[in-house]
């Protein structure tokens, strides 16, 4: 029943896709703002992270590529989240941002529970798959610092924890919500609070 519902969910985001696509083209004419200058303007930090292998040993393998992420942090109580600048700087539908809203219910997962969510909604943020040697996106400046980020098929990502918990309804950071320049496609809700599209 579960799956199911993923699947659901899925089909109902890609005819969000197919109804966005007129206004999705029409937006593509307004110029696109520089995705670091729009994460700053809504509060949040910019952090150039870098892909790391066996950061569970003291001494991570850094890979190539870099990508920016925008970090929020609550003031209320520290909490933070992570969004790559570009899933948050664009008018367009991304997979990342269409997971945020839609907030799948988690179901039964073993092991790290942030993972799991991530690779259940299509996502992956592991390094090496399931070994014990662990992997992330480190702190260019720091790399103790690690930040375990769902990457979807299209390249966009939310961090894997903000996902997870916001899939409960509880807000990390900040309420993504409110900053994503991709509107809500699921923003009707009944009186439950429940979107009308999802079957939860």
């Amino acid at each position: 029943m579960y799956f199911r519902s993923i699947r659901f969910a899925i089909s109902v985001a890609a005819a969000g896709l197919l109804l966005a696509g007129a206004s999705a083209s029409s937006a593509s004419a307004a110029k696109e703002p520089d995705p670091a200058s729009y994460c700053t303007k809504k509060g949040g930090v910019v952090q150039t992270r870098l892909p790391a292998y066996d950061t569970n040993g003291g001494n991570p393998l850094i890979l190539a590529g870099r990508r920016q992420f925008c970090q929020f942090t609550s003031k209320k109580d520290g909490s933070q989240i992570n969004v790559l600048v570009g899933t948050l700087a664009t008018r367009k539908p991304s997979l990342a941002a269409l997971a945020y809203y839609a907030q799948v219910q988690m179901g039964s997962c073993k092991g790290n529970p942030a993972s799991c969510y991530c690779t259940l909604l299509g996502g992956s943020d592991l390094f090496g798959g399931a070994t014990g040697a662990g992997g992330g996106w480190v702190l260019n400046t720091d790399t103790n610092d690690v930040l375990e980020a769902c990457i979807f098929p299209d390249m966009s990502s939310i961090d894997s924890w903000g996902l997870a918990y916001h899939s409960a309804g509880i807000i990390r950071g900040k309420d993504l919500a409110k900053v994503l320049r991709y509107n809500d496609p699921y923003a009707r809700r009944d009186k439950s609070g429940s979107s009308k599209y999802l079957p939860y």
